[in-house]
Protein backbone atom coordinates (compact mmCIF):
# COMPACT_ATOMS: atom_id res chain seq x y z
CA UNK A 1 0.00 0.00 0.00
CA UNK A 2 2.79 2.36 1.02
CA UNK A 3 4.19 1.82 -2.29
CA UNK A 4 1.36 2.56 -4.44
CA UNK A 5 0.42 5.41 -2.45
CA UNK A 6 3.87 6.72 -3.68
CA UNK A 7 3.26 6.08 -6.98
CA UNK A 8 -0.15 8.00 -6.81
CA UNK A 9 1.53 10.77 -5.63
CA UNK A 10 4.23 10.44 -8.46
CA UNK A 11 1.35 10.56 -11.30
CA UNK A 12 -0.31 13.28 -9.40
CA UNK A 13 2.42 15.77 -9.35
CA UNK A 14 3.32 14.60 -13.07
CA UNK A 15 -0.13 15.81 -14.34
CA UNK A 16 0.21 18.86 -11.95
CA UNK A 17 3.65 19.59 -13.45
CA UNK A 18 4.54 22.52 -15.65
CA UNK A 19 8.33 22.58 -15.86
CA UNK A 20 10.80 19.80 -17.00
CA UNK A 21 12.42 19.60 -13.24
CA UNK A 22 9.05 18.78 -11.99
CA UNK A 23 8.61 16.09 -14.24
CA UNK A 24 12.17 14.55 -13.74
CA UNK A 25 10.97 14.38 -9.78
CA UNK A 26 7.77 12.90 -10.39
CA UNK A 27 9.21 10.58 -12.46
CA UNK A 28 12.02 9.97 -9.46
CA UNK A 29 9.24 9.82 -7.21
CA UNK A 30 7.03 7.35 -8.93
CA UNK A 31 10.19 5.13 -9.18
CA UNK A 32 11.02 5.00 -5.47
CA UNK A 33 7.65 3.63 -5.16
CA UNK A 34 7.99 1.30 -7.37
CA UNK A 35 11.24 -0.02 -6.04
CA UNK A 36 9.07 -0.09 -2.60
CA UNK A 37 6.21 -1.50 -3.55
CA UNK A 38 8.93 -4.59 -5.32
CA UNK A 39 10.54 -4.33 -2.15
CA UNK A 40 8.09 -5.27 -0.23
CA UNK A 41 6.00 -7.66 -2.22
CA UNK A 42 9.25 -9.73 -2.29
CA UNK A 43 9.56 -10.08 1.24
CA UNK A 44 6.11 -10.91 1.65
CA UNK A 45 6.91 -14.14 -0.49
CA UNK A 46 10.36 -14.64 1.27
CA UNK A 47 8.12 -14.78 4.25
CA UNK A 48 5.39 -17.15 2.42
CA UNK A 49 8.54 -19.39 1.46
CA UNK A 50 9.21 -19.48 5.22
CA UNK A 51 6.10 -20.62 6.88
CA UNK A 52 5.57 -23.52 3.79
CA UNK A 53 8.98 -24.83 4.29
CA UNK A 54 8.23 -24.41 8.35
CA UNK A 55 4.75 -26.26 7.56
CA UNK A 56 6.40 -28.87 5.79
CA UNK A 57 8.90 -29.64 8.73
CA UNK A 58 6.09 -29.51 10.98
CA UNK A 59 4.17 -31.93 8.67
CA UNK A 60 7.14 -34.51 8.81
CA UNK A 61 7.64 -34.14 12.35
CA UNK A 62 4.43 -34.65 13.23
CA UNK A 63 4.68 -38.44 10.95
CA UNK A 64 7.45 -39.39 13.19
CA UNK A 65 5.21 -38.91 15.81
CA UNK A 66 2.49 -41.31 14.89
CA UNK A 67 3.84 -45.07 14.76
CA UNK A 68 4.19 -45.80 10.88
CA UNK A 69 3.95 -49.44 11.23
CA UNK A 70 2.46 -51.76 13.80
CA UNK A 71 5.06 -54.45 15.77
CA UNK A 72 2.88 -58.19 14.85
CA UNK A 73 0.82 -58.06 17.95
CA UNK A 74 0.20 -62.35 18.03
CA UNK A 75 -3.53 -63.15 17.85
CA UNK A 76 -4.54 -59.35 16.79
CA UNK A 77 -4.54 -57.64 13.79
CA UNK A 78 -4.20 -53.91 13.92
CA UNK A 79 -5.10 -51.47 11.29
CA UNK A 80 -4.34 -47.62 11.19
CA UNK A 81 -5.87 -44.42 9.22
CA UNK A 82 -4.70 -40.35 10.43
CA UNK A 83 -5.95 -37.61 7.96
CA UNK A 84 -5.26 -34.06 9.46
CA UNK A 85 -7.74 -31.33 8.53
CA UNK A 86 -4.92 -29.16 7.76
CA UNK A 87 -1.25 -30.13 7.53
CA UNK A 88 -1.11 -30.83 10.95
CA UNK A 89 -3.53 -31.65 13.41
CA UNK A 90 -4.55 -32.38 17.29
CA UNK A 91 -4.99 -35.80 16.78
CA UNK A 92 -2.79 -38.38 18.66
CA UNK A 93 -2.93 -41.96 18.66
CA UNK A 94 -0.28 -44.90 19.89
CA UNK A 95 0.58 -48.48 20.12
CA UNK A 96 2.88 -49.32 22.77
CA UNK A 97 4.38 -52.86 23.23
CA UNK A 98 5.00 -53.19 27.41
CA UNK A 99 6.53 -56.12 29.04
CA UNK A 100 4.36 -59.61 30.49
CA UNK A 101 2.19 -59.89 26.77
CA UNK A 102 0.48 -56.35 27.20
CA UNK A 103 -0.12 -53.82 24.69
CA UNK A 104 -0.72 -50.11 25.30
CA UNK A 105 -3.41 -48.43 22.95
CA UNK A 106 -3.68 -44.79 23.12
CA UNK A 107 -5.98 -42.17 21.20
CA UNK A 108 -6.72 -38.49 22.27
CA UNK A 109 -7.97 -34.93 20.16
CA UNK A 110 -6.84 -31.82 21.36
CA UNK A 111 -9.27 -28.80 21.52
CA UNK A 112 -8.45 -26.63 18.56
CA UNK A 113 -6.78 -27.34 14.88
CA UNK A 114 -3.49 -26.37 13.18
CA UNK A 115 -0.25 -26.00 14.78
CA UNK A 116 -1.37 -25.11 18.39
CA UNK A 117 -3.02 -28.26 18.51
CA UNK A 118 -0.08 -30.53 17.41
CA UNK A 119 2.55 -28.65 19.61
CA UNK A 120 -0.11 -30.02 22.65
CA UNK A 121 -0.80 -33.34 20.87
CA UNK A 122 2.90 -33.60 20.60
CA UNK A 123 3.48 -33.12 24.27
CA UNK A 124 0.93 -35.89 25.44
CA UNK A 125 2.76 -38.46 23.37
CA UNK A 126 5.88 -37.62 25.15
CA UNK A 127 4.09 -37.76 28.48
CA UNK A 128 2.52 -41.12 27.79
CA UNK A 129 5.35 -42.66 26.28
CA UNK A 130 7.66 -41.52 29.20
CA UNK A 131 4.74 -42.52 31.93
CA UNK A 132 3.82 -45.54 30.14
CA UNK A 133 7.22 -47.00 30.90
CA UNK A 134 6.53 -46.77 34.84
CA UNK A 135 2.86 -46.41 34.85
CA UNK A 136 1.35 -48.80 32.57
CA UNK A 137 -2.36 -48.94 34.00
CA UNK A 138 -4.82 -46.35 32.25
CA UNK A 139 -6.03 -44.93 35.36
CA UNK A 140 -2.56 -43.90 36.72
CA UNK A 141 -2.05 -42.63 33.43
CA UNK A 142 -5.06 -40.49 33.01
CA UNK A 143 -4.57 -38.93 36.53
CA UNK A 144 -1.01 -38.34 35.68
CA UNK A 145 -1.34 -36.44 32.14
CA UNK A 146 -4.30 -34.96 33.67
CA UNK A 147 -2.20 -33.20 36.25
CA UNK A 148 0.48 -32.66 33.87
CA UNK A 149 -1.93 -30.14 31.26
CA UNK A 150 -3.89 -28.77 34.24
CA UNK A 151 -0.49 -27.28 35.70
CA UNK A 152 1.43 -26.46 32.23
CA UNK A 153 -1.10 -25.44 29.64
CA UNK A 154 -3.75 -22.56 29.41
CA UNK A 155 -7.10 -23.14 30.71
CA UNK A 156 -8.37 -23.28 27.72
CA UNK A 157 -6.16 -25.99 25.82
CA UNK A 158 -7.55 -29.50 27.01
CA UNK A 159 -7.86 -33.06 25.44
CA UNK A 160 -10.02 -35.81 25.43
CA UNK A 161 -8.70 -39.08 25.24
CA UNK A 162 -8.64 -42.97 26.13
CA UNK A 163 -6.10 -45.35 27.42
CA UNK A 164 -6.61 -49.23 27.01
CA UNK A 165 -4.10 -51.59 28.29
CA UNK A 166 -4.73 -55.15 26.26
CA UNK A 167 -3.57 -58.09 27.88
CA UNK A 168 -3.08 -60.36 25.05
CA UNK A 169 -3.41 -63.72 25.98
CA UNK A 170 -6.76 -63.41 27.67
CA UNK A 171 -8.65 -60.41 25.24
CA UNK A 172 -9.10 -58.20 28.89
CA UNK A 173 -9.03 -54.75 28.15
CA UNK A 174 -8.78 -52.12 31.13
CA UNK A 175 -9.45 -48.93 29.53
CA UNK A 176 -10.16 -44.85 30.60
CA UNK A 177 -12.15 -42.78 28.38
CA UNK A 178 -11.61 -39.50 29.24
CA UNK A 179 -14.35 -37.67 27.63
CA UNK A 180 -13.48 -38.86 24.27
CA UNK A 181 -15.99 -40.85 21.41
CA UNK A 182 -16.52 -44.07 23.04
CA UNK A 183 -14.78 -46.78 21.24
CA UNK A 184 -17.21 -49.63 19.62
CA UNK A 185 -16.46 -53.20 20.68
CA UNK A 186 -18.42 -55.44 18.46
CA UNK A 187 -18.38 -59.25 19.74
CA UNK A 188 -20.60 -62.21 17.37
CA UNK A 189 -23.47 -61.12 19.72
CA UNK A 190 -23.34 -57.98 20.45
CA UNK A 191 -22.14 -53.77 19.85
CA UNK A 192 -20.84 -51.98 22.88
CA UNK A 193 -19.97 -48.93 23.62
CA UNK A 194 -17.25 -48.31 25.76
CA UNK A 195 -18.61 -44.69 27.25
CA UNK A 196 -16.47 -41.83 29.28
CA UNK A 197 -15.60 -43.19 32.76
CA UNK A 198 -14.04 -38.93 33.19
CA UNK A 199 -13.98 -35.74 31.56
CA UNK A 200 -11.44 -34.47 29.45
CA UNK A 201 -7.82 -34.02 30.49
CA UNK A 202 -6.63 -30.44 31.64
CA UNK A 203 -9.97 -29.17 32.95
CA UNK A 204 -10.01 -29.79 36.70
CA UNK A 205 -6.52 -30.79 38.69
CA UNK A 206 -8.60 -32.80 41.02
CA UNK A 207 -11.01 -35.24 39.20
CA UNK A 208 -11.85 -38.69 39.79
CA UNK A 209 -11.23 -41.30 36.92
CA UNK A 210 -12.95 -44.73 36.71
CA UNK A 211 -11.14 -47.17 34.80
CA UNK A 212 -13.63 -50.61 33.46
CA UNK A 213 -12.74 -53.68 32.09
CA UNK A 214 -14.20 -55.87 29.05
CA UNK A 215 -12.81 -58.66 27.12
CA UNK A 216 -11.86 -59.12 23.44
CA UNK A 217 -13.39 -61.71 22.36
CA UNK A 218 -12.19 -64.10 19.38
CA UNK A 219 -13.25 -62.57 15.58
CA UNK A 220 -14.15 -59.45 18.32
CA UNK A 221 -13.43 -55.60 16.67
CA UNK A 222 -12.60 -52.55 18.42
CA UNK A 223 -12.30 -49.06 17.15
CA UNK A 224 -10.69 -46.29 18.85
CA UNK A 225 -11.40 -43.43 16.78
CA UNK A 226 -11.62 -39.35 17.46
CA UNK A 227 -14.91 -37.22 16.32
CA UNK A 228 -13.73 -36.78 12.80
CA UNK A 229 -15.28 -39.45 11.83
CA UNK A 230 -18.52 -39.63 12.94
CA UNK A 231 -18.72 -35.80 12.24
CA UNK A 232 -17.65 -36.87 8.39
CA UNK A 233 -20.47 -38.90 8.25
CA UNK A 234 -23.70 -36.25 8.40
CA UNK A 235 -25.71 -38.39 10.00
CA UNK A 236 -28.24 -38.58 13.04
CA UNK A 237 -26.60 -41.48 14.77
CA UNK A 238 -23.03 -41.81 13.31
CA UNK A 239 -22.23 -44.27 15.93
CA UNK A 240 -24.84 -46.81 14.74
CA UNK A 241 -23.61 -46.84 11.44
CA UNK A 242 -20.38 -47.76 12.25
CA UNK A 243 -21.33 -49.89 14.46
CA UNK A 244 -23.18 -51.59 12.20
CA UNK A 245 -20.67 -51.23 9.76
CA UNK A 246 -18.23 -52.94 11.86
CA UNK A 247 -20.61 -56.15 12.33
CA UNK A 248 -19.92 -57.14 8.68
CA UNK A 249 -17.69 -59.97 8.27
CA UNK A 250 -13.98 -58.62 8.11
CA UNK A 251 -14.30 -54.81 7.51
CA UNK A 252 -11.41 -52.81 7.53
CA UNK A 253 -10.40 -49.44 7.47
CA UNK A 254 -11.47 -48.79 4.19
CA UNK A 255 -14.71 -49.51 4.92
CA UNK A 256 -14.84 -47.14 7.69
CA UNK A 257 -13.66 -44.61 5.05
CA UNK A 258 -16.32 -45.26 3.07
CA UNK A 259 -18.86 -43.94 5.33
CA UNK A 260 -17.41 -40.60 5.30
CA UNK A 261 -18.96 -37.87 3.15
CA UNK A 262 -16.37 -35.11 1.93
CA UNK A 263 -18.69 -31.96 2.43
CA UNK A 264 -19.04 -32.56 6.30
CA UNK A 265 -15.33 -33.55 6.90
CA UNK A 266 -14.73 -30.07 8.55
CA UNK A 267 -11.85 -32.40 11.43
CA UNK A 268 -8.70 -34.13 11.74
CA UNK A 269 -9.99 -38.33 11.70
CA UNK A 270 -8.28 -40.86 13.17
CA UNK A 271 -8.67 -44.75 13.83
CA UNK A 272 -7.59 -47.54 15.21
CA UNK A 273 -9.00 -50.88 14.47
CA UNK A 274 -8.04 -54.00 16.45
CA UNK A 275 -9.44 -57.15 15.48
CA UNK A 276 -8.09 -60.50 17.46
CA UNK A 277 -8.12 -63.13 15.00
CA UNK A 278 -10.14 -66.70 15.66
CA UNK A 279 -8.18 -70.20 16.29
CA UNK A 280 -8.45 -70.76 12.78
CA UNK A 281 -7.11 -67.02 11.26
CA UNK A 282 -4.08 -68.09 14.11
CA UNK A 283 -2.79 -70.80 12.85
CA UNK A 284 -2.88 -69.30 9.03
Amino acid sequence: MAGLLVQLAALSLALAAKTKPFMFLSILIYMCGLCLMNGMLTSEFVRKMLLESDQIAAEQIQQTLHPQRVEELPGYQVEMFYKPLRGVGGDYFDVIALSNGRTLFALADVSGKGMPAALLAANIQALVRSISSVIADPLGLAEQVNNHLCQYTPPERFATAVFALLSRETGELTYVNAGQNPPILVSPDRTTFLGPTGIPLGLLRETAFQAQRVVIPATGKLLFYTDGLTDGIGDENPEERVGAALAFPGPTISNLQALLDPKFNEDDITLLLLTRLSLEDRRI
